[in-house]
């Protein structure tokens, strides 16, 4: 049965914080209603989905103001009946096998075993996953992983699903396919819908409702064709990626004759000597914005890795030139940690896995103080990187409980503030607003007008128009093609 929704009231701020999260909330959502929900980065969406899928926490997580429903029951009290699909395919997928983890929901909802593997078959035929039961999991394309979680979710029968900015990771394939696999499943289940995406054409044929939210509460709220033409200006101001409404950036002169910075020879890489790519040819010169593109799986993250020093060449060579090597010898995978941070700064695809404090201040000290900067002229820069990116108001908040965006935002930060002369940045803009997406490139465009280097991996195409010089375009069948950002 589809579920229904009502807030009253409602607001949630998380432990240790001064400003609230989402408050004034006051929202009803029908049953079998399809929500798009949108908001500028940190408007709480990410809060109210989760809250409504009861992982929230309790009162030791933070303070709750007014009331939630999800079927006139607190949502924490209502196993089962909202199903949460997050933003990393990655950090979904819990056990080796499909068959098993599709499973795995049912089997903690103590659903009768002779029904689990009948639902664990529909679910996979209803998200388009055609693949044998014992297929290791480890083997899926972030595609393939993000349909996985949503048969999980699916096979749960929930009656409310909740899909937290779904596709951010994923490439253009793997997002068509993922919200077609949403398509079917409403199709089927008739579940009440609400989805979170900053880019928003996607999801549009889809809903039938949008609601806005800001920091007091419902900003708009009616059909896509209402909110868009009443309220389309007014929300590309406000950070809404917006059809017909595109962010502003300037216009970059693309570098020219540069002289090298780093470069790879017939270079394998891989993972626990797997090997995942052979025979590349890469070069970087100072300056440059390089962006590094492909489907899902075909080894973007790891050549990245691999360029950075932090993965060991299966084959072939990786050497920096004079100008980035700097006395500290050719192989940056033999740099000492303090000559790698002063040298490359490297934004992983998860920026959790880079928090090490608990303030947003501290962390963004951590480089600074490794590398002796964290004088006068230091304490300035972060300060700095804290206002254009947004993060000013946060600085006394724990890391780990900013929303996506901010946490992607943070984590750019922190490679800033020592000043590297490679910047190596895994997805920089997923989970961004249309304001704080433009801000970036404008920063990462002043730091290229500075001299320094920029490999990106990103699936952005918006990203790699506006910002790259050369796209390197890694193909499903191997190689690699060079050539400018169309």
């Amino acid at each position: 049965m589809p579920a229904r929704v009502v807030a009253q009231g409602w607001g949630w701020r998380h432990a240790g914080r001064r400003a609230w999260a989402l408050r004034d909330l006051d929202l009803v959502v029908e049953p079998e209603e399809r929500v798009l929900l949108l908001g500028a980065s940190g408007a709480g969406k990410s809060t109210l989905v989760h809250a409504l899928a009861g992982v929230l926490g309790g009162e030791e997580a933070g303070e709750e103001q007014g009331r939630l429903t999800l079927d006139g029951l607190d949502p924490r009290l209502a196993r089962g009946r909202a199903g949460l699909v997050l933003q990393d395919p990655d950090s979904q997928v819990i056990l080796a096998r499909v068959g098993d983890d599709v499973a795995f929901g049912c089997e903690n909802l103590g659903v009768p075993r002779e029904q689990i593997w009948t639902r664990v078959h529909d679910a996979l035929d209803a998200v388009g996953l055609a693949l044998r039961l014992d297929h290791p999991t480890v083997r899926l394309s972030g595609g393939q992983q993000q349909r996985l979680a949503l048969a999980g979710v699916l096979a749960m029968q929930p009656g409310l699903l909740l899909l937290d900015e779904p596709t951010a990771n994923l490439d253009p394939d793997g997002v068509r396919k993922v919200r077609d696999a949403v398509e079917r499943v409403l199709r089927r289940t008739a579940a009440t819908l609400v989805v979170v995406e900053h880019r928003i054409a996607t999801w549009l044929p889809l809903v039938d409702r949008v609601v806005v939210l800001g920091p007091a509460g419902v900003l708009a709220d009616g059909s896509p064709a209402e909110v868009l033409a009443a309220r389309g200006r007014e929300l590309a101001a406000g950070g809404v990626w917006v059809p017909g409404h595109p962010p502003s950036v300037p216009t970059r002169k693309p570098a020219r004759d540069a002289e090298t910075l780093l470069s790879a020879e017939d270079l394998t890489v891989g993972r626990e000597g797997r090997v995942v790519r052979s025979e590349l040819e890469v070069a970087l010169t100072a300056g440059s914005s390089v962006a590094l593109t492909g489907a899902n799986g075909v080894g973007k993250s790891t050549l990245a890795l691999t360029l950075a020093g932090l993965l060991p060449p299966l084959a072939g060579r990786v050497r920096a030139a004079p100008l980035l090597a700097a006395g500290a010898g050719p192989d940056p995978h033999r740099w000492r940690s303090r000559e790698l941070v002063e040298r490359v700064g490297v934004v992983f695809q998860e920026p959790e896995h880079q928090f090490l404090t608990s303030s947003v201040q501290a962390e963004l000290e951590v480089g600074l103080r490794a590398t002796r900067r964290l004088d006068e002229a230091g304490r300035r820069r972060a300060g700095e990187l804290l206002e254009r990116l947004r993060l000013s108001r946060l600085a006394r908040a724990n890391p780990f409980t900013l929303s996506g965006g901010e946490k992607r935002r943070l984590s750019v930060a922190t490679v800033l503030a020592t000043s590297p002369s490679l910047l190596v940045l895994d997805e920089p803009t997923f989970g961004q607003d249309a304001l704080t997406w433009a801000e970036l490139v404008r920063l990462l465009g002043d730091l290229l007008d500075e001299g320094r280097t920029v490999l990106s991996v990103t699936h952005d195409l918006d990203f790699v128009t506006a910002v790259a010089d050369t796209e390197l375009a890694l193909l499903p069948a191997g190689g690699l093609r060079t050539g400018q950002p169309t």
